[in-house]
């Protein structure tokens, strides 16, 4: 660990641009020779496809999300299917192989998973888009509550309305759910479950979303802890204060001499929130920091590490041949057959273990998880 920092240290005079494609390279340092390494300069990956051991007893379908507890243990959620119901939520160790599953009831929905330790326990919070439900459980899949629409709100008409895509945690025990695919709302609860207060709503001004897919809590060294939200169909990332003000935006945008710049841009109440263009930033699925880094999962084939400031460090997958070719009709997602190694087709979720490797889930139709290691 104390090389790897001593060397991060260095990086931001060999940032690498968003956009470039980068380099594909045999391992061949390593026992196996066959996996490829992606990444340019410091920013560099062993990619290991198809990571963990998948049970008979599990049918691997649309890989969502991932989370990992203080043992290292890696939890996966799954789609599953409704009519074929098998457990939803499967958990590995470091190394890849099966430990337990859980969560058939869930079969359709298994969409994001995060974990809080709270006291001495840790605790999953899952979003089940099927069941238009957000749960907490321990780790071994035992039930503490479950939460639908806040009807204090009074928001909703109905529980058609709601379906949340995922959770995140404020410093001092908030909890905040994105309805990423109903009402496109934030809700903040305090850490008894009693509503606060929700914002967003449909839109593409300043505080305005389309989809809030995933939500993190950005608490790296050096920033104000902010609440930042995968806008994932206004292709950006949207900084709120920890009571829903917005503050600043990512602008994912497809000019590379136009990354960098920024813009301001109106939120309802006539403030101007600044708008920073992000070259390589197009359909941002979820978000997680580690030490000074943050990941940010793009369903658009690329998977996207930023530094404390902000700035684009490595567009992994970034390859516009390749992307142009998976969203033609979205079906290499169902074709298995048509994946390339070093390429991905549409990641979901991206987490850090604790050494700076990343386990990264992929929505494509058979399911995939590949694992990240700095070269």
């Amino acid at each position: 660990m104390a090389t790897r920092r001593t060397f991060l240290q260095t990086t931001t005079a060999s940032l690498f641009t968003g956009g470039v494609a980068p380099a594909i390279l045999g391992a061949a340092d390593k026992a196996d020779a066959k996996r490829p390494v992606i990444g340019e300069g410091d920013f560099q990956f062993e990619c290991h496809h198809n990571w963990g051991s998948v049970p008979k007893h599990i049918t691997w379908r649309n890989t969502h999300g991932v989370a990992i507890d203080r043992e290292g243990f890696v939890y996966i959620t799954h789609q599953g299917d409704v009519k074929s119901p098998c457990d939803t939520v499967v958990v590995f160790d470091p190394e890849g192989t099966f430990v337990r599953s859980f969560g058939k009831e869930f079969a359709g929905g298994g969409h994001g998973i995060d974990i809080r330790r709270e006291n001495e326990e840790e605790y999953l919070y899952l979003s089940d888009i099927y069941n238009r439900q957000v749960i907490k459980c321990d780790r071994q899949g035992e039930w503490v509550w479950k939460k639908r629409y806040p009807r204090d709100a009074h928001l909703y008409s109905s529980l058609e309305g709601f379906r949340p895509t995922n959770v995140s945690f404020g410093p001092t025990g908030d909890l905040y759910v994105g309805d990423g695919y109903g009402s496109h709302l934030i809700h903040q609860y305090n850490s008894d479950g009693k509503w606060i207060r929700s914002w967003g709503g449909n839109g593409a001004q300043a505080g305005k979303l389309k989809t809030p897919h995933g939500l993190w809590l950005d608490a790296r060294p050096g920033r104000e802890q902010m609440l930042v939200v995968a806008d994932r169909a206004n292709a950006r990332l949207q900084y709120f204060s920890l009571d829903g003000q917005p503050v600043e935006i990512l602008q994912g945008v497809r000019d590379p001499e136009k990354s960098g710049e920024t813009t301001t841009l109106k939120d309802e109440a006539g403030r101007d929130v600044t708008v920073k263009n992000v070259d390589g930033l197009s359909f941002p699925a979820d978000i997680d920091t580690w030490e000074e880094f943050m990941v940010v999962p793009d369903l658009h084939s690329r998977v996207l590490l930023f530094d404390t400031e902000n700035n684009l460090l490595a567009n992994l997958g970034g390859d516009p041949a390749w992307t142009e070719y998976v969203l033609d009709g979205m079906q290499v997602r169902k074709q298995p057959d048509k994946w390339k190694p070093g390429k991905f087709v549409h990641p979901h979720d991206a987490c850090f273990d604790e050494d700076g490797d990343m386990i990264v889930t992929e929505w494509v139709e058979a399911g995939r998880v590949t694992k990240l290691e700095w070269v």
